[in-house]
């Protein structure tokens, strides 16, 4: 009997941000095995423990093989992909007939963005039935670092690379399990690798995180902050840069304005009352202020975490802050790391932009505004914490169909209890997924997605993060032996059957919804006018560093007139809010100083929120998300390591398993968010996890610019299931 004949295929992982370049071995038309790709420049072999799992994920008994039409009932009929997006198109065009387009939205979690092209084409779709509801993962977690630079202002020759660092400032972020890559920090491609290399040369590197993270056990100095409390640290860095004068008089004399406003917001931030608030003792607070200020270059960053805790908006403020006073951006002639291959050919001079300049991405407003508390539009999308609302809320402009792509609302969404609600009062909900998630067995419609291997793409998504002018474009490695789709040809699907004309976004043109473009030929439209052009960079066979190109930061245009802000409107007012509040008492949290604990978030390595919770490798890793305590609150609670708690907020109740550690300081709970399924099944806790989701209010505690709920530093208090309170 023949042996089946292997070929292997360079392409690259989009589970996470990382993008990995990975070698595919494929047999018989299946992806058999994937291993990292040690011939790539940036990756040069690395690859994790979800990437590993690619053969599971498109081959196991989980994957979704038809689309789904949901019964009376509640159960589903399996029926004909092209069937689905023909009843859907009858529906939606009747709903709109009746309600207006605004009664139709589309949430793009995660995943959605690792498809080049399925976002430009959702946008389009909605443009052209005329609805504003484009919502993402995006304006869940991070929508602070868009806000800080509309109010600080962009420079546009850029900040410092991490090649060319002293000094790291990283601040809630944890590369080496996230493998998010931030400017100037730790890259999330080979992360260990590139941290070593760099500390060899003589890096230092400054953490700050409630967790004694696998980041801050690699840092140079640890400032274990107490949860939520960011920004009081970070304004007393700011205060003791500015009264020791450490920070670059040059620079903000001739390209910064605000100094002295800052200075004065800051001025009640001293060492001992930091050091009070925070937990972080004020000699090493004042180390870290001076190391990070002598440089001479590095830039400070932050991940997801301090942008889910009280004060988002303020704290990345700060943090963009210390990177002006201390002069870390690009000035003329110097190098500009990775301009981006696939970026247009912009100017990059050494100055600031006006705001009316910047690229559309970084506005604030703009369109419609949500219909729940006046929410603006950021990143040129809608708030997606008042999704739930605007699904709810009767009147003109309820939204009615709701499209889910690339991510699971109700693993995601904060306020577990009023999404599950959402989701069941829509009259149409549509998901394209890969498998049985917990949102699209509440959907009315499931579509079968192609996974990454399945499709072709080039690495769009972190262009701009690389270190290096970096890129890969893949061709599909295999096809799907059932009618699966992309995400966007559900679009252009329901553009031709409803007489919709598809536009894509920023000038790119339209698309042909009678005879849509290749794959490739609509990502060459995506990306027209990049830096490479698209078939340049698919000649070269898996990713290629394009070191031809050379950008420098140019001389300052004449004529353009501005200066960085550190103390726009709003930001010495919220520091005066901060300094006002009374300083927390351990133990005693919330409104009535009842709460015991904070809750902060964290990331666990073998899963990406909800992807890859029921993969056979993750699940030997674990198979539900601890409630993670220090060692002194298992002794002082009388617990057990591996016993199952109720964990209660202000506004809602879970169950947890909890773990202990040595990484968290007493009073701390650490739980990755995105788990867990509906209330009913909180029993199978240690099977399925707890929704951290559910303990927070979209309602309270929220961010009035975006409307970002408070996800961490969430007061609440542990109770015994036995025993009574513990």
């Amino acid at each position: 009997m023949s042996q089946p004949t292997t070929s292997t295929h360079k392409s690259f992982c989009r589970i996470c941000s990382a993008f990995c370049a990975l070698e595919v071995d494929v047999e018989e038309g299946r992806v058999q095995r994937v291993r990292g790709d040690a011939s790539d420049p940036i990756h040069a072999g690395y690859i994790c423990i979800k990437g590993r799992q690619i053969p599971h994920q498109m081959n196991g008994p989980e994957r979704l093989r038809s689309a789904y039409r949901r019964r009376a009932d509640g159960g589903f009929d399996a029926i004909a992909t092209e069937t689905a997006i023909g009843e859907i198109a009858k529906r939606v065009n009747a709903i709109v007939a009746r309600d207006g387009a605004r009664a139709v939205a589309a949430y793009m979690g995660t995943a959605s963005h690792f498809n080049g092209a399925t976002n430009a084409v959702v946008k389009a779709w909605l443009a052209g039935i005329g609805s504003p509801g484009y919502y993402t993962s995006l304006t869940i977690d991070q929508p602070a670092k868009i806000v800080s630079v509309v109010r600080h202002g962009l420079w546009a020759g850029g900040g410092h690379s991490f090649a060319s660092a002293d000094i790291v400032l990283s601040i809630g972020n944890n590369p080496i399990v996230s493998h998010l890559s931030l400017p100037g920090g730790v890259p999330g491609n080979n992360p260990v690798k590139r941290l070593n290399d760099e500390q060899r040369r003589g890096l230092k590197i400054i953490v700050v995180d409630p967790r004694r993270s696998e980041l801050a056990k690699r840092a140079d100095l640890h400032l274990q902050v107490r949860p939520g409390e960011d920004p009081t640290l970070l304004a007393g860095m700011v205060r003791a840069i500015l009264a020791e004068e450490l920070h670059d008089a040059a620079f903000c004399a001739e390209y910064v304005t605000g100094v002295e406003a800052l200075r004065q917001a800051v001025d009640g931030f001293t060492p001992d009352y930091v050091e009070r608030r925070t937990g972080v003792a004020a000699d090493r607070m004042l180390e870290a202020a001076r190391l990070f200020a002598r440089g001479p270059r590095g830039m400070a960053t932050s991940g997801t975490g301090p942008d889910m805790a009280p004060h988002p908006n303020l704290t990345e403020h700060l943090i963009i802050s210390l990177n002006t006073l201390c002069g870390r951006w690009n000035r003329e002639g110097d190098p500009i790391a990775n301009p981006g291959v696939l970026s247009p050919v912009l100017p990059r001079p050494a100055q600031a932009i006006p705001r009316e300049l910047m690229p559309p991405m970084l506005r604030i407003g703009g369109g419609p505004r949500s219909r729940v508390r006046g929410l603006q539009q950021i990143f040129g999308e809608m708030p997606t914490p008042a999704l739930a609302d605007e699904i709810l809320l009767p009147g003109a402009g309820q939204v009615k169909v709701l499209f889910t792509m690339g991510g699971n609302p109700v693993a995601a969404w904060p306020d577990q209890r009023k999404t599950l609600r959402a989701l069941d009062a829509l009259e149409l909900h549509v998901c394209v997924e890969s498998e049985w998630t917990a949102s699209a067995r509440r959907a009315d419609y499931v579509v079968p997605a192609k996974l990454p291997l399945e499709r072709e793409d080039v690495t769009l998504f972190p262009d701009p993060y690389y270190e290096r002018p970096y890129s890969m474009y893949s061709e599909a490695v295999v096809e799907p032996d059932f009618d699966a789709i992309e995400d966007w040809e559900l679009f252009t699907g329901l553009a031709r059957r409803m007489g919709k004309p598809l536009e894509l976004p920023d000038g790119k043109g339209p698309i042909d919804a009678a005879s849509p473009p290749s794959k490739f030929a609509l990502m060459e439209q995506i990306t027209a006018g990049s830096r490479v052009p698209l078939a340049e960079i698919r000649s070269h066979p898996g990713g290629h560093v394009f070191d031809e190109i050379d950008v420098r930061a140019d001389a300052p245009i004449p004529g353009v007139e501005a200066k960085l802000n550190v103390a726009p409107e709003g930001v010495p007012e919220e520091l005066r809010e901060v300094r006002s509040e009374p300083v927390p008492a351990l133990g005693r949290y919330g409104d009535d100083g009842s709460y015991t604990h904070l809750l902060i978030s964290r990331r666990l390595r073998h899963v990406l929120n909800s992807v890859g919770q029921g993969w056979p490798q993750s699940r030997r890793k674990g198979t539900t998300n601890p409630a993670f305590m220090s060692r002194e609150d298992f002794e002082a609670l009388g617990l057990e390591p591996g016993e199952v708690v109720a964990i209660e907020s202000e506004h809602d109740r879970i169950l947890g398993v909890v773990e202990p550690s040595d990484d968290l300081g007493p009073g701390v709970i650490s739980m990755a968010h995105a788990w867990g399924e509906a209330p009913e099944r909180d029993g199978e806790v240690r099977d399925i996890g707890a929704n951290t989701g559910r303990l927070i209010s979209t309602e309270r505690h929220y961010d009035s610019i975006t409307g970002m709920a408070r996800q961490s530093a969430i007061p609440v208090r542990v109770q015994r299931l036995e025993g009574g309170a513990a």
